[in-house]
């Protein structure tokens, strides 16, 4: 059951899966529902406790202007510390996916006792904008997609998934299972809360808007040699937003890391993964 924490400040909607005296596990993700009940349940079968929460201005989280976030990324590292607190957990084993691993990884460096494994999921070592110049950047011509999308009517439901699922399409590699994308992004959508404005809420939940105008502070990708806890990268091998050299980067640069790569897969993790991610999981967490 979904219920609001308070940790650092914000109340954080957070919801816990299987037996809190198993071995932690905190996802981090735009939306809680990054990781479906599904594999969640999937993971506590298997002895984890697993974690998920929706970050500060997405979801049920306290939302306050996703268009100007008021905070930096530090303060979502901080959040994510102050949520182990508030559960009484000294140490996570953590995932990160996406701009949740930006996160994840800030989380390892900054608060290296709190976090007992890190798992980086289809990220980078860098933080939005110009990217390295060894680092292949976002492929033009999902940039190009994007610019050139049709309008959107954020306050029309229908428009908004439809919009949302090209968006999906363009990125989700050469297996795409659009009836799973659609049912995602329609729990995404169904998820506003009363009173609150469905088309800033939504465009929260897909956290572009709000990552595009977030402080971001200080490069981290020169410490990750630093980290000194195990780490596992997964990646999908069709993934043209952050394309594959980001994980191996990741991989080489952050000690005696493991990288799986997922083929015909995009972004995300699509169920027909998870046979592949659970196992890496539970084995990268025992």
């Amino acid at each position: 059951m979904e219920r609001l924490i308070k940790a650092n400040d914000v109340e954080l909607c957070t919801e816990t899966f299987g037996d809190p005296s198993d071995p932690p596990i905190l996802l981090i993700g735009a939306t809680m529902l990054t990781w479906p009940d599904a594999f969640c349940e999937r993971l506590a079968a298997l002895r984890r406790f697993v974690v998920r929460y929706d970050l500060r201005d997405v979801g049920r989280s306290t939302t306050v202007d996703p268009d100007a976030p008021g905070y930096t990324l530090r303060d979502l590292v901080a959040d994510a510390a102050a949520l182990l607190d508030a559960l009484n957990l000294p140490r996570a084993h953590v995932v990160g996916e996406g701009v949740g691993g930006w996160i994840a990884q800030l989380l390892a460096l900054d608060h290296p006792e709190r976090v007992a494994t890190l798992t980086l999921v289809g990220t980078r070592p860098v933080a939005p904008g110009p990217v390295d110049p060894d680092l292949p950047d976002h492929e033009p011509a999902l940039m190009e997609a994007f610019m050139n999308a049709p309008k959107v009517d954020w306050t029309d439901r229908g428009s908004v998934v439809a919009f949302q699922l090209a968006g999906d399409r363009a990125t989700g590699g050469r297996d795409f299972d659009e009836d799973e994308a659609r049912a995602r992004i329609e729990a995404v959508y169904d998820r506003t809360p009363p009173g609150a404005d469905p088309g800033k809420a939504h465009r929260a939940n897909q956290m572009g808007t709000v990552f595009a105008a977030l402080d971001c502070g200080d490069r981290w990708r020169e410490r990750l040699p630093g980290i000194a806890v195990p780490a596992l990268v997964i990646h999908g091998e069709d993934d043209p937003f952050f394309p594959l050299g980001n994980a191996e980067a990741l991989a080489a640069e952050i000690p005696d890391a493991e990288l799986i790569v997922l083929p015909r897969t995009g972004q995300g993790l699509p169920s027909r993964t998870w046979d592949t991610v659970v196992p890496a999981l539970v084995r990268h967490t025992a």
